[in-house]
């Protein structure tokens, strides 16, 4: 059972009154911080991608392999 709030919101954004617009001071910053970002992301992280891919690829075919294991031992358990 949901209890309905009678507590109004009260928050306010960091536009302080003003309109919410983005400054090219802002803009430039963004970007620089972007490109550091991008400059950080090197061999080590497309290796860690690759691994992980690689890790879903198996977990696939584990369970896949499991599964007719599963079904085979199944199926000669009844066949005697």
């Amino acid at each position: 059972m949901s209890h309905p709030s009678n507590l109004a919101s009260a928050w306010d954004t960091s536009s302080v009154g003003q309109p919410a617009d983005i400054s090219l001071l802002e803009l430039s910053h963004l970007g620089e911080h972007l490109v550091h970002c991008g400059a950080l992301r090197g061999p080590l992280d497309r290796l860690l991608g690759g691994a992980a891919w690689l890790q879903a690829q198996v977990a696939e075919h584990v369970v896949t392999v499991a599964l007719l294991v599963t079904l085979l031992v199944g199926a000669v358990s009844l066949v005697r």
